[in-house]
């Protein structure tokens, strides 16, 4: 197998990320590209920590063999390296590393840790595709890979299934391409062909410091460097929320590494919310109901103030009653792991 180089190498890599739709949108492009594809391929789509079969059924729509990245794999050209379940998949020193590393935008595997170590392994090298997918994960990675060298690459907003991604990259990076998926197998398989050499780009401080931060490298070293702290806090441990100084797109870190974006915190908020809603609902309904048992037990046994016990239980249950009323208006929490 032909092992990836760095940047001083001549071998291109290509890094999709997809989620809500990128099953559909894979399934169409790898039938597209053509057999002996010269660069291999690295995919997250963000499917949480359920069981997938996306290396099967990619394996059996196209040419190209699909895999579910190992540890210490050495990618090969025309092999399609598949992120699995609860990992991130990351590129450091030419072969695949897995990480159960701190979610970033509430999903394990993400696509913006792949396209950082991308940018900070494979330089010029590297070729990143942002596909289908609801909020903006991928946009912060995919500058990452156009600030050392590498080609970003966009599905065309109104050819994906949800244009939210594509839309949120194009508005964060300055894309080289935004193509629909008819023709997006053709410009990989142009984009996948060796090049002659280039001056790899030197990648900013604050990438490197970001990427450590990933791996939990001198966290909050590196936390404090790239970012100040925000009233927010982590919806995924609960401490301080860094605001980073690169404010495009706005994003949040905390020490242990949870990353969001501004529009992925707002969705992660609305799903604790409404966690929170319906289990102060339950916990007004239970001691709505503890009180009139309690005032039942008072008047067989004539102690205590029955009377009161009933009125604060009524009390219980009008607030219950707004309560209910204002968790059936809360919007629906977007869906993470879509796909």
């Amino acid at each position: 197998m032909s092992k990836i180089p760095n940047s001083a190498g001549r071998q291109q890599a290509i890094f999709i990320g997809a989620s809500a739709g990128g099953v559909y949108a894979m399934l169409d492009l790898v039938a597209a590209l053509p057999a002996d594809f010269p660069a291999p391929i690295f995919f997250v789509q963000h499917i949480g920590a359920h069981r997938s079969q996306l290396a099967s059924l990619l394996s059996g729509r196209g040419p190209n063999r699909a895999v579910e990245a190992k540890e210490g794999d050495v990618p090969a050209a025309g092999t399609i390296y598949i992120a699995p379940s609860d990992h991130h998949m990351l590129l450091e020193g030419g072969v695949v590393r897995l990480s159960r590393g701190p979610k970033e935008h509430h999903a394990r595997p993400a696509i913006d840790p792949l396209f950082r170590s991308a940018a900070l392994d494979c330089g010029p090298r590297a070729v990143g595709v942002v596909l289908t997918g609801m909020l903006d994960d991928g946009s912060a990675g995919l500058r990452a890979i156009k600030d050392c060298g590498g080609i970003a690459v966009v599905q065309d907003p109104a050819d994906a299934h949800e244009p939210s991604m594509p839309q949120s990259a194009m508005a964060a990076v300055q894309v080289d391409h935004v193509v629909g998926l008819q023709e997006m197998g053709r410009l990989l398989f142009e984009l996948a062909q060796p090049r002659a050499e280039v001056q790899p780009a030197e990648p900013p401080a604050e990438l490197r410091r970001e990427y450590a931060l990933g791996v939990g490298d001198r966290a909050m070293e590196n936390l404090k460097s790239i970012a100040e702290p925000s009233v927010f806090s982590c919806p995924d441990c609960g401490g301080v929320l860094f605001e980073l100084n690169d404010k495009h797109p706005v994003r949040y870190r905390c020490h242990t590494g949870h990353a969001f974006s501004l529009r992925s915190l707002a969705a992660t908020q609305e799903q604790v919310t409404d966690a929170a809603l319906w289990c102060g609902l339950r916990t007004l309904q239970e001691k709505e109901a503890i009180l009139r048992r309690l005032a039942e037990v008072q008047v067989s046994e004539g102690l205590g103030d029955a009377e009161a016990s009933l009125r604060e239980a009524d009390e219980l249950a009008a607030a219950s009653a707004a309560l209910r009323k204002l968790t059936m208006k809360a919007p629906s929490p977007a869906s993470f792991d879509a796909g």
